[in-house]
């Protein structure tokens, strides 16, 4: 069988190979020639994995045609962030800090991956400690937008997005702390999914005691040109690790939910783009062709309050650390958003932490009541259009915006919700997108209201260079 490997999600294509009607080696040699031609345009993957690509392509296929086994992601292109742990490569987090920090042993997830005979094609770019919602570092450069090279591609997961939408894999691997999985999906018009924490084991050995905000809220999740591709990556990364006590076996699906979506088409009042409104109000009247019950509910829990807890969390813990390697690193992104905040971390006194936990608590509780009336949220990913590249380094004034804009995305992983980013299309150039959010663990609604919403978006496609 001749064919583009692009042109088959990834769940037909491991069925393709699985079968022998597609080489592992063959797409993987097309998917590496597809990254010779435009990743030099992008910098989107910025650690070469091509050689142990072809040796593990070649193995597979091997092991194929002898009659054994085939995993899952059998010859499926993937492509995994800098932040995670893959041996014999640097965990530089987009730092010259960590260049030489070269791990020993996979993350789980990674290993996951591989045990399901994906074919790691490159590892992507993150802007300096991973802070930004635009990717650009002193470690690897600049990361551009395909779509349009004047707009972010989001961060930090910036790499990862500005490969799925030049088609450099698959399946590509980010982190979500405050939007850094639904942003560059967002602002590179691909799909991206934000899973519940401790849906997929996180533990990286180069990185040593995670401290106590990536605990709470921070975890690894698939961006995809398919929603489909999203639920077979969720599938093969989830699963219980010793090494990550928070993991937990939750089913990956569960019981039949009420068809029931609410639409807030303006978190607490904030500022939306025209677009994103129409984007949304088309989301609504996609579910309800579908046969969903879609509401404005009247009264909505907070979301600006969640947001600044999940500041406070990030900043109470390790601060002073956090300000000293910005400092050593060097880099104008990371300390800007150091010296936005610092006035604001010399503020904390003992006795916050609990007292912002305490609330935590309590606002989770109130958005998990709500969702069990309403069990999928649409919602903006963004208040703002992708942002100008490099826009926060412009001024106090543009980072206050910016940061203002992100309200659905940094208020999420406080909640301890999953979230999906659907992209909507691209007009003039400017990519949109709408964001699914669902209860804990039921990533399966969330992908469920994504696939009609994908059907009637359009599937995004692939930028050729």
């Amino acid at each position: 069988m001749t064919t583009d490997p692009l042109s088959l999600s990834a769940r037909s294509l491991a069925n393709h190979v699985t079968r022998g009607t597609l080489s592992p080696v063959a797409v993987t040699r097309a998917t590496l020639d597809r990254v010779a031609a435009l990743n030099p345009q992008i910098n989107a993957i910025v650690q070469d994995c091509g050689e142990q690509a072809m040796e593990a392509a070649g193995a597979l296929e091997k092991r194929i045609r002898a009659g054994g086994r085939a995993g899952k992601l059998a010859g499926v292109p993937v492509t995994i962030k800098v932040i995670a742990d893959q041996a014999g490569f640097a965990t530089t987090n987009g730092t010259r800090l960590a260049a030489d920090l070269v791990a020993e042993e996979d993350s789980p997830f990674v290993a996951r991956m591989r045990d399901e005979d994906a074919v790691i094609v490159g590892r992507t770019n993150t802007p300096a400690f991973s802070y930004r919602w635009f990717t650009s570092n002193a470690q690897h450069g600049t990361t551009l937008n395909p779509r349009n090279p004047d707009l972010t591609p989001g961060g930090s997961s910036g790499g990862a997005g500005a490969a799925t939408a030049a088609g450099l894999g698959h399946i590509a691997h980010g982190t979500d702390i405050a939007g850094s999985i639904r942003y560059p999906a967002y602002a590179c018009g691909v799909q991206g999914l934000r899973p519940t924490v401790g849906r997929v084991p996180s533990y990286n050995l180069t990185g040593g005691a995670r401290l106590i905000g990536p605990q709470l809220m921070a975890v690894s999740g698939p961006l995809a040109l398919r929603v489909d591709d999203l639920r077979l990556a969720l599938e093969v990364m989830s699963g219980e690790d010793p090494r990550d006590p928070l993991c937990s076996p939750v089913p990956l699906t569960g019981p039949d939910l009420p068809r029931r979506a609410a639409l807030i088409r303006r978190p607490d009042g904030m500022a939306v783009d025209p677009r994103i409104l129409d984007d949304l109000d088309r989301a609504a009247a996609m579910l309800r062709a579908a046969g969903w019950e879609v509401e404005e509910p009247a009264s909505v829990p907070p979301l600006t309050e969640a947001k600044e807890l999940q500041i406070d969390l990030w900043l109470m813990d390790g601060f002073a650390d956090k300000a000293a390697t910005a400092e050593a690193e060097g880099d104008a992104g990371a300390q800007a958003l150091i010296a936005r905040f610092a006035p604001r971390a010399a503020e904390f006194r003992p006795g916050q932490l609990g007292a912002a936990l305490q609330r935590r608590l309590a606002l989770m509780r109130e958005w998990r009541m709500f969702l069990a009336d309403y069990p999928v949220v649409l919602m903006p990913v963004s208040g703002e259009l992708p942002f100008r590249r490099d826009e926060d380094l412009t001024g106090a004034a543009a980072l206050d915006r910016i940061w203002e804009a992100q309200l659905s995305q940094i208020a999420l992983p406080l909640l301890d919700l999953p979230g999906l980013s659907v992209a909507s299309g691209i007009v003039d150039g400017v990519p949109s997108g709408v964001q699914i959010v669902s209860p804990p663990w039921r990533e399966d609604i969330a992908l469920m209201a994504g696939e009609i919403l994908e059907q009637g978006f359009g599937m995004p496609q692939a930028w050729g260079g």
